[in-house]
């Protein structure tokens, strides 16, 4: 498993999932070729914001596309079909 770091593009985590070996899902260029594999799911927020947002990260903790909620189980429910290849399961962050 490989736990982020504690701050994600400025935003501090607040709960994560790691898919494994296999990732979540993937993003897609325009002609079908796979831009990046998501295998990190965070849900942060920056100090100053209200907003929680949903970060999909490749291996690295990369940010390769977000999304903005009201609340962390909104962001958990909006979980994009393309990211459930792999079943999430939540944890957070210590």
């Amino acid at each position: 498993m490989s736990k982020p770091p504690k701050e994600i593009d400025g935003a501090r985590v607040l709960e994560w999932t790691w898919s494994g070996e296999r990732p979540f899902g993937v993003l897609r260029y325009e002609s079908g070729e796979i831009a990046s594999e998501i295998f990190g799911l965070a849900l942060c927020q920056y100090d100053e914001s209200g907003f929680i947002y949903r970060f999909a990260c490749d291996s690295g903790w990369e940010t390769e596309q977000d999304a903005g909620y009201g609340s962390v189980a909104e962001a958990k429910e909006n979980l994009p079909e393309q990211y459930r290849d792999v079943k999430a399961n939540w944890q957070e962050y210590e």
